[in-house]
C-alpha cells in the first residue's frame, strides 16, 4: 500500500499527483506511524482547535510541504512531520497575534529547532527509530508554511483558514 502513497518525486513528476498529500500520510514503520501521532495529539492538546480548522490548515499544509518538496533533491518521503511543524507553527503564532505573549516562546522554540536542524542535522536516533533519514527541508517548509499562513490570517484581519 505505502508504494501506492509514498511522496515519490518521480511518479508524482508524471502523473501521479495525489502523492502530494498522501506522503505526508504514509510511514516508514509502526514507531514512526506512532511518534507522529503522538505529536498530533499534543498539538491538538495544546491549542484545541475546531474540526474545520484543524482539517483547512491540516489539507494546505499536506499540500504545502508535498509540493515544496519537489523543488529539493529529495527523490522518496513519507511521514507527518513536516506537517506537524507547520500546525504547530500556525497555532503558536495565531495565539501570540491573539495576545497571548507567552507564546512567543513556542515560535521561537520552533524556529531554533528548524535553523538547528538545517545548519546542525538531524537527530540520528531519531533516523534510526524511523528507519529512514529525517526530512529537515519538509520540517522547514512546514514552519514556513504554518507561520506565513498565521501571518496571512494577522495582515488580512481575518479568519482564512476556518
Amino acid at each position: 500500500m505505502a508504494s501506492l502513497t509514498e511522496w515519490h518525486a518521480y511518479n508524482i513528476r508524471h502523473g501521479e499527483w495525489w502523492r502530494i498529500v498522501t506522503g505526508n500520510l504514509t510511514h516508514t514503520n509502526f514507531a514512526h506511524l506512532g511518534m507522529n501521532l503522538a505529536g498530533l495529539w499534543v498539538i491538538g492538546f495544546i491549542f484545541r482547535p475546531t474540526v474545520r480548522n484543524f482539517t483547512i490548515v491540516f489539507l494546505v499544509l499536506c499540500t504545502f510541504v508535498g509540493a515544496m518538496n519537489l523543488f529539493t533533491n529529495m527523490s522518496v518521503y513519507v511521514g507527518l512531520s513536516g506537517v506537524l511543524h507547520g500546525l504547530f507553527g500556525f497555532w503558536a503564532l495565531a495565539e501570540v497575534f491573539d495576545g497571548r505573549r507567552s507564546s512567543l516562546v513556542l515560535v521561537g522554540g520552533l524556529i531554533t529547532k528548524v535553523a538547528w536542524e538545517q545548519f546542525y542535522g538531524p537527530s540520528t536516533s531519531t533516523a534510526a527509530m524511523i528507519g529512514a533519514r529525517v526530512a529537515v527541508d519538509a520540517h522547514l517548509f512546514g514552519a514556513i508554511g504554518g507561520l506565513s499562513m498565521a501571518w496571512l490570517e494577522k495582515l488580512t484581519h481575518r479568519r482564512i483558514f476556518g
